[in-house]
């Protein structure tokens, strides 16, 4: 029997976790660190479970066997198929399954179930628009570093390239540079040839703080972010051409992009009513209404 309801939001950066009873009150949050699948399997598991132990620490309560969880996940890299099989071949046991992309479980959270369009923007990006005919489409979410446009590994990579630039004396010194430099290797070119050996989407992602801080004065941070706010604008236009439905910007880069939009998509915004953790409580509730004792990836 499904006493609880668990939703997982899993992305590059980390992982968020909202608890809720089987009639779906709220009992608490949880984090952990990243749980996006090409951080691997057995890596997302553990952000997973750790984020999920902090929530009944938080709530007060003894945890149960899973076999008495339903849970519902969102998480990055669910489009390569085969991590998504191998992701559930390693249940340890759930009562329930139901996983989703980050992407649905956003768009499911932002708009409560009903028909709108989302930008998610975290360390990737992804578009994602339930239609009023109840059809769903995405646009984005190819993985860094072959798309993501305008999510945080995107934007530091472009940093990165300006860093690049500066030291090669393609570009003007600036202060936006030097802190760049300062992060990455903490010098010249030997000590980002180091940083860059090791740096993964997460690291990229990183430097997005650098960019905004500096969008005021270094016209090359103010350019990436404007271009950012360019891409944002083509995936609303790709999802939603008729400019009809409600559109919901979402992810931890939600707020500091928003000024960098064209005016036209900022006037089209609304708030979102969940974030994605709550889209995948609805998932796994949707699920459980129609058959708790089946495991299936959405």
């Amino acid at each position: 029997m499904i006493e609880y309801l668990i939703g997982v939001d899993g992305g590059g950066s980390g992982t968020r976790v909202r608890l809720a009873r089987a009639d779906g009150a709220l009992l608490a949050t949880g984090a952990s660190g990243p749980s996006a699948l090409l951080h691997g399997i057995a890596s997302a598991w553990c952000a997973v479970r750790a984020a999920i132990d902090q929530a009944y620490a938080a709530a007060g309560l003894a945890q149960p066997a899973p076999a008495r969880i339903g849970l519902g996940l969102g998480l990055a890299g669910v489009h390569n198929s085969q991590w998504a099989a191998d992701f559930l071949a390693a249940d340890p046991g759930y009562g329930a399954i139901a996983l989703g992309s980050d992407g649905q479980t956003t768009l499911l959270g932002a708009h409560q179930g009903r028909p709108g369009a989302i930008v998610a923007l975290g360390t990737g990006s992804v578009g994602e628009v339930l239609a009023a005919d109840g059809q769903r489409r995405e646009v984005g979410g190819w993985g860094f570093p072959a798309g993501d446009e305008a999510g945080g590994a995107w934007i530091g990579l472009r940093a990165i390239g300006h860093l690049q630039q500066v030291l090669d004396g393609r570009a003007a010194p600036s202060p936006f540079a030097a802190a760049l430099a300062e992060q990455c290797g903490g010098g010249g070119r030997d000590g980002l040839q180091r940083w860059l050996a090791g740096a993964n989407q997460t690291a990229y992602a990183t430097l997005v703080r650098l960019v905004l801080a500096h969008a005021a004065d270094t016209a090359a941070a103010r350019l990436i972010l404007d271009q950012a706010g360019a891409q944002v604008a083509l995936m609303v236009q790709a999802l939603d051409p008729s400019g009809a439905l409600p559109v919901a910007l979402c992810g931890g880069l939600a707020s500091p992009l928003t000024p960098y939009l064209p005016v036209a998509l900022q006037t089209r915004l609304v708030p979102a009513h969940g974030d994605s953790a709550m889209g995948a409580l609805l998932l796994i509730s949707q699920q459980v209404r129609v058959s708790p004792d089946q495991v299936q990836p959405c």
